[in-house]
């Protein structure tokens, strides 16, 4: 068991809200943590893919009304979206009694669905935390190349080797294809969706161009931006937007797309160990995801991330705007002697950042130049950890 930094949050959103969501993939080990919060705080954890604590909310006014001084945990809320409309007569019950926060905690595995459910019932009375794959600095310094090439899902992290974490996170992949896409209702052959999977695996950190990946699947372009919005609600895919800044120039508007997970973009493209990884195309596109995948994890709540890119070449791997409009700029290198090229200069007298920084491989930080700084991936989270 890991200590996870999102456990003090979902702690902190309890005592303030009456309902948490705590959102994240399969396997990245929600069931384990509310557990864990279950046996801490004395909650009533109940699993609604099993049908006997399914059978318990046959009738869920009276079951839940009989807890309504407990923490009560329900994991896979998407199997009940009926739930919601009594979640709601709990909460405002239990306010008038006096039992205003930590009511409910909600797990659940596609975000937009999840969140489009209980906003609807729960406008006001809920709070939304992500929970991401195990990140460098949940982990000793040691482990960080370990994490690159096998991911953070604990189960693919933690494998005796990287022949069995490989095969641990194929079986991921198909049970997502095979399990998870259907029941969230989208109507998209398996087969279909893992070769688009494996497309956007191969242009990993390039910008969407739906008409050129629909002309590879022999569909329509919307058909593509479909897919698109299923992986990422599954949190599986992230879109990068372009940051937008009104700086005269012509901005490139399409957004990057990187598969979130590292293990299962290397799992999708049959990158088994570090030699093949170092030797294979997408290294560089692979480190630059891991770093804003993690970057983007540590930053303080209501951070803006994008990217910059302009038609005439200038280009920010990472721009982050943090709370309050400060912007860091952020290349990103795996080579530990690592320099940004011209295109970053320009970009950065375009943005003005307050901060100019390039994440190499190593650990050691030191200036490139008297307005950038090299600097590793852990010391630079540990900073925006500061910041939260």
């Amino acid at each position: 068991m890991f200590d996870r930094k999102v456990e003090e949050s979902i702690k902190q959103a309890l005592s303030r809200q009456a309902a948490v969501a705590l959102l994240g993939p399969r396997q990245v080990g929600k069931t384990t943590l509310a557990q864990t919060i279950a046996a801490q705080l004395n909650a009533l954890y109940l699993d609604l893919e099993d049908p006997q604590d399914r059978a318990k909310l046959s009738e869920p006014a009276s079951f839940l009304g009989a807890y309504e001084d407990r923490l009560v945990i329900l994991d896979e809320i998407h199997r009940a979206p009926d739930l919601f409309q009594t979640l709601r007569g709990e909460i405002d019950r239990g306010r008038r009694k006096g039992h205003r926060t930590g009511r409910f905690l909600l797990l659940g595995s596609a975000s937009i669905d999840l969140m489009q459910q209980s906003g609807e019932s729960l406008a006001g009375r809920i709070s939304y935390i992500d929970m991401t794959p195990l990140a460098v600095d949940e982990l000793p310094a040691h482990a960080q190349d370990t994490l690159w090439l096998r991911g953070g899902f604990p189960d693919s992290f933690l494998a005796q080797d990287d022949t069995t974490s490989m095969a641990w996170r194929r079986d991921l992949v198909r049970t997502y294809l095979e399990r998870d896409v259907p029941m969230f209702g989208s109507r998209v052959p398996a087969e279909t969706l893992r070769r688009f999977w494996t497309m956007l695996a191969h242009n990993q950190g390039a910008l969407l161009n739906a008409s050129r990946l629909a002309q590879g699947l022999e569909v329509k372009s919307q058909t593509v931006s479909r897919y698109v919005d299923l992986l990422v609600d599954l949190l599986l895919v992230r879109r990068l937007q372009p940051y937008q800044s009104n700086v005269g120039k012509r901005l490139v508007k399409s957004p990057k797309v990187y598969i979130r997970d590292t293990g299962l973009l290397h799992a999708l493209l049959n990158i088994g160990d570090h030699p093949t990884l170092l030797g294979h195309p997408v290294v560089g596109a692979s480190w630059e995801g891991f770093v804003i995948e993690n970057l983007i994890g540590a930053a303080p709540p209501l951070t803006v991330p994008g990217f910059y890119r302009t038609a005439g070449g200038a280009e920010i791997d990472l721009v982050l705007e943090l709370p309050g409009g400060e912007r860091w700029a952020i290349e990103v290198k795996r080579s530990h002697a690592a320099r940004p090229a011209r295109g970053f200069h320009e970009a950065c007298e375009d943005l003005k950042p307050v901060r100019r920084l390039v994440v190499h491989g190593g650990a050691d930080s030191y200036p490139i130049s008297q307005t950038v700084e090299a600097i590793g991936l852990a010391t630079l989270m540990q900073g925006l950890t500061r910041l939260r």
